[in-house]
């Protein structure tokens, strides 16, 4: 055999320099266990110090058919050394539990990347139900990536065997031998995992040991196996961080974190209306669990009773706040409508997903953004923020508890199904940090008489609570008197009244738009909203790189929009606008500031890739020296070819299903 001796230079090993991020997806039947097993890692990854930003993806299926292509259950994580904004684009490493999560993730791997298949479960029969005709692990389908087949079943029981668990019980511990050999690929430490399986099982010993022994068996694999080069360790340090406490934290858990610390800076009790719909179900789970701040929660029996039980808390003095997803919301239009009438501070987060209708549970989507600004009967203006990222939901949610107390009025917090799930490093901030925003109710009759809808100089309505000597007032859905408040049908006080609730609605106070890349005007800016955020930052600093004039704007309050925001959209030449719908944010643009602001639009449940941003941003300047050659991906975004009666002029990504290589 013949062979070849080389001495790698200095300069030939700063040419291939260590990978600052990897990017791994654990996939399986939604009982494999793959969001414990990608939550565990994602806890030793943020003790090893790396930034991060997880995807988990499951079905909306409760348990469907084992071994289905419509039953797999993924969990994606990005972690490095350096700063980590989104959940990445291609994967290193497929971790595949059966042919199913083979055959639907397997497209995500970059060329060269790393698939460890338990082949225990390729079975004819699983191989049947994913719709292979032959053992893809065996027919050279696979040929363009690198393969590690493992028989994690088998070794799983054996690693369990002396515990006498019976098959079916031992073999819910493999998603532990499979988090045992990843903690060894990336040098984690386990004792912290074995400190969490005692805990978990406290009362069940055996399965406790069980399962620390499946996970040390598969991490002593990958110390004892020849696996050759194929898996090796990879060995990422911590990335920079500012001093301070951190904690990881998903979006579900900041905003209840965010809305306990707006009702304390309120200095308010919270109450908390809801009923369970994915994704926002665990917002009611994790505020269950803060008694202690004067927050209590209340699982009604429909989302209509869990809207109107949060407006009769406002109405007694309370900072009443639910929660829903898009069909929720759509059922709580009437009552979101009565709490603007009746001008009581409410709080109403809309955790989205794909639609219409009941559409895609488990599935991110920005499709509610029309709902939000206009859908409610009549002219219901409600103010509207959104959500970048888990961790940036604790400030939106003080926001949103802010602008309701001052300005007694419903608020809507938009965040989505990849945000409410995801999980992100989170700097704990100083409590002192906070501006207080203390509420003020007024409790004696004022010179010249008590006035119910009585103005400030934000045009916010006294806030009374229920019983305060004197102060007896009507409240209802009828529309009220200027001032007094009673019933009055009259056309000039309706107009009156409509005109006053949208004035007080377009002069709530925000804070400027800022750019968060790039210059204050030039020849393209990106604009975004909501989890697009870490995609489009990333695209834009990589087309910066290049030298192209392009920069990022993300915009927090949707409505009312900024005021220097028609100014800076008018400084650029062009504006594209990235979202997870067919182009709402766009038309918002478009009517409120007059600009040319073209789409890129992605509906398929999953994230944009920072790949599809970036070629979208390429088309922008082709010819521009720097940027020829560049390869665009298959599934990134092209100019639309014309179709007669139908061209709105926008870019879309060609293909939604994963990028073939």
């Amino acid at each position: 055999m013949a062979t070849a001796a080389h001495q790698v230079t200095p300069e030939e090993a700063a040419a291939s320099p260590a990978p600052e991020s990897m990017v791994v997806r654990f996939a399986g039947d939604s009982g494999d266990g793959m969001q414990l097993t990608g939550g565990q890692f994602t806890l030793s990854t943020a003790l090893a110090g790396n930034d991060l930003a997880t995807f988990p993806d499951f079905p909306a299926e409760i348990r469907a058919p084992l071994g289905t292509l419509f039953g797999v259950s993924a969990f994606q994580i990005n972690f490095g050394s350096t700063s980590i904004e989104t959940a990445g684009d291609m994967l290193d490493v497929l971790v595949a539990m059966n042919p199913a999560a083979l055959k639907t993730n397997v497209d995500a791997l970059k060329p060269g990347g790393l698939i460890i298949a338990d082949e225990g479960e390729f079975g004819q029969r699983n191989l049947d139900k994913a719709k292979y005709p032959a053992n893809p692990l065996d027919d050279g389908t696979l040929a363009r990536w690198q393969v590690i087949r493992l028989n994690i079943s088998q070794l799983t029981l054996d690693a369990v065997k002396p515990f006498g668990l019976g098959n079916k019980e031992a073999l819910r511990c493999k998603n532990m031998w499979t988090l045992g050999l990843a903690l060894w690929m990336f040098d984690r430490d386990r004792q912290p995992l074995v400190d969490w399986l005692k805990a978990k099982f406290a009362k069940n010993a055996t399965l406790a040991e069980a399962n620390i022994a499946a996970l040390n068996a598969g991490h002593a694999y990958g110390e004892t196996a020849e696996l050759g080069q194929t898996v090796k360790q990879h060995a990422l340090p911590a990335a920079p961080a500012e001093p301070g406490l951190y904690r990881t934290v998903t979006g579900a858990e900041a905003i209840s974190l965010g809305l306990v610390a707006g009702a304390k800076l309120a200095e308010l009790p919270m109450f908390f209306g809801g009923y369970p719909i994915t994704p926002a179900s665990a917002i009611l789970h994790h505020l269950s669990r803060l008694k202690e701040f004067g927050v209590t929660t209340f699982q009604a029996e429909d989302e209509i009773a869990a809207i109107a039980s949060a407006i009769g808390a406002s109405y007694a003095g309370q900072l009443g706040v639910t929660s829903s997803s898009g069909p929720g919301i759509a059922l709580k239009g009437e009552a979101i409508g009565l709490a603007i009438m009746t001008e009581l501070p409410l709080v109403i987060v809309n955790s989205q997903r794909g639609g219409p209708s009941t559409g895609l549970p488990t599935k991110t989507e920005q499709s509610d953004l029309y709902q939000a600004v206009y859908g409610r009967n009549g002219d219901a203006p409600m103010p509207v923020i959104a959500a970048r990222s888990a961790a940036d939901c604790f400030e939106v949610a003080i926001e949103a508890c802010r602008i309701a107390t001052q300005y007694m009025t419903p608020v809507m917090l938009l965040t989505d199904g990849y945000i409410a799930n995801a999980a992100e490093p989170w700097k704990v901030p100083d409590p002192n940090s906070f501006d207080p925003f203390p509420v003020a109710f007024l409790q004696d009759v004022p010179e010249g008489g008590f006035q119910p809808y009585a103005r400030d100089d934000k045009l916010a309505r006294p806030w009374v609570k229920p019983g305060t000597p004197a102060l007896l007032h009507r409240i209802g859905g009828i529309e009220k008197k200027q001032g007094t408040g009673n019933i009055d049908y009259s056309p000039a006080n309706h107009q009156e009244m409509t005109d006053t609730r949208k004035a007080k609605i377009d002069g709530i106070r925000v804070p400027d738009q800022q750019v968060e890349l790039g210059d204050t005007s030039g020849t393209l800016a990106v604009v975004g909203w909501g989890s697009t955020f870490g995609p489009i930052h990333q695209a834009v600093r990589r087309a910066r790189r290049k030298g192209l004039d392009v920069s990022h704007i993300h915009i927090r309050h949707i409505w009312p929009m900024p005021h220097n925001l028609a100014v800076l959209l008018r400084g650029f030449e062009h504006i594209l606008v990235p979202e997870m719908n067919t182009g709402q944010l766009k038309t918002v643009l478009r009517d409120q500031f007059l600009v040319d602001a073209k789409p890129l639009n992605k509906v398929s449940g999953q994230p944009f890739r920072i790949s599809e941003i970036e070629a979208a941003i390429a088309t922008f300047f082709d010819g521009v020296p720097g940027n020829e050659g560049g390869e665009v991906p298959a599934d990134a975004a092209q100019l639309p070819t014309p179709q007669s009666g139908h061209d709105d002029g926008s870019l879309r990504p060609e293909a939604h299903s994963p990028q073939s290589v």
